[in-house]
């Protein structure tokens, strides 16, 4: 038997805000391209509606990713981590996923320490 949307949804620890962590994948490389935040109904319409839907919280309203810029994420697949409590949403990203207009929100920065010895 198949869980029901609102079962998936009651699997979700959402935080005091109401909110989780969604990390956005590409479904066949398994490149990481971005972080953003769902609530139960962003969640809802991402895995009713096959287009990935946001909270902002700085605006207060939903997102929808590419309904302004045209680069849409196609939802391939969702998962929830050991603990419930962070989000995975594979999918199929047209465009840049990033709102510099780069393909990853994660090539900017490289935080990754230096081995003593290494240059």
């Amino acid at each position: 038997m198949t869980d029901t949307i609102d079962e998936r949804l009651g699997r979700v620890v959402f935080n005091a805000d109401g909110l989780a962590p969604a990390i956005i994948q590409q479904w066949d490389t398994r490149e990481v391209l971005m972080l953003a935040w769902m609530n139960a109904e962003a969640l809802r319409r991402t895995l009713t509606e096959g287009r990935v839907t946001f909270w902002s919280r700085s605006r207060g309203e939903y997102w929808r990713k590419g309904d302004t810029s045209g680069h849409v994420q196609h939802v391939r697949g969702a998962r929830l981590d050991c603990d419930g409590d962070t989000i995975l949403i594979e999918v199929d990203q047209v465009g840049a996923a990033c709102h510099t207009g780069t393909r990853t929100c994660f090539d900017a920065d490289d935080l990754a320490p230096v081995a003593e010895g290494a240059s």
